[in-house]
């Protein structure tokens, strides 16, 4: 790991920059941006987590944490009870650097951040001390699309393997479902710094994740064709050798219940589009999703407990 000021959470949180939005406020005075995001990092829940693409979660899980607080709004996001609610439990970084410790002791193959941007400085510190031990997993950053390069640039340290989302390919559409009209331009650029910087997948001997990118596509009801584009924008910009993971889990939840054209699963024939598209694109690399096929109940994170536990058995 590169070497840091051990004031950087302090720094980041006076003027908070570190998503696209750029709220500059002053989070140890407690004022909070669009994420609500405070001065001590808030976790929901931390365990090995099965439920992952393969490379991921491998044989023994990835050590996945869960953090609270999100840089968007997504009206049918299954995290919504912290990811938006605020749910969860405000940690020291030592606190943090214990449950990073356990997640490793547990034998788990990776440390996953999910949605970690307004926490990254803090993620970095907590690490510190188990990386000079001689402690160190990869890191997954796992991540909505939704993130400035110079962030990323400023904490490349903490991304190996990123699982990164391309949720919309109009702005029209994020909007509406992500209180996000930049969403498109700026996913797509994260994607592009991402590979630029970590390159395709490798696997270690066991089939385990050690570094490169995956790119999510979760299809959404009637929008199937954003899928079809974004499929043919990573063609074009970033190369059918990256790893896909087109999923058709979508669930309508949360604002979603009942809104007109998002209260519905994806069709059959919708989510044939998308996955004719990934094969006639030629991607040689990824996991098409089986339509209608059932997720363990626990990966629903809205039914997800707060605090340490397993996912995804």
């Amino acid at each position: 790991m590169s070497e840091h000021r051990a004031s950087d959470p302090l720094a980041a949180a006076a003027s908070c920059a570190l998503c696209p939005r750029r709220c500059g406020v002053n989070r140890l005075a407690g004022e909070t941006g669009f994420c609500q995001a405070g001065a001590v990092p808030r976790l929901f829940r931390y365990g090995p987590h099965l439920g992952e693409e393969p490379p991921i979660s491998g044989t023994q899980g990835s050590g996945t944490l869960f953090f609270s607080h999100c840089t968007l709004r997504c009206i049918y996001c299954q995290n919504h009870p912290w990811s938006q609610g605020g749910q969860g439990e405000d940690i020291e970084v030592t606190e943090l650097t214990a449950r990073m410790r356990q997640l490793a002791e547990q034998g788990c193959h990776n440390w996953n951040l999910v949605s970690p941007t307004p926490w990254l400085p803090w993620i970095r510190e907590a690490a510190r001390p188990l990386i000079q031990a001689g402690i160190r997993l990869p890191f997954v950053y796992n991540t909505s699309g939704f993130e400035l390069p110079e962030t990323l640039s400023a904490h490349a340290d903490l991304l190996d393997i990123a699982l990164v989302d391309l949720r919309y390919a109009r702005s029209e559409t994020a909007r509406e479902a992500s209180a996000c009209d930049t969403y498109v331009e700026v996913a797509r650029a994260c994607v592009q710094w991402l590979w630029a910087h970590l390159g395709p997948l490798e696997v270690d001997a066991a089939g385990t994740a050690r570094r490169g990118v995956i790119c999510r596509l979760l299809v959404l009801p009637g929008r199937a064709d954003e899928a079809v584009d974004s499929l043919n924008w990573l063609a074009a910009h970033v190369g059918v050798g990256v790893h896909i993971s087109v999923m058709s889990q979508y669930t309508p939840v949360y604002q979603a219940l009942g809104k007109p054209g998002w209260g519905r699963p994806v069709t059959a024939a919708e989510y044939g589009r998308v996955t004719e598209a990934f094969e006639k694109l030629g991607f040689e690399n990824g996991w098409v999703q089986e339509y209608g096929a059932e997720a363990p109940h626990d990966l629903l994170g809205c039914d997800m407990p707060a605090g340490a536990g397993a996912v995804g058995r």
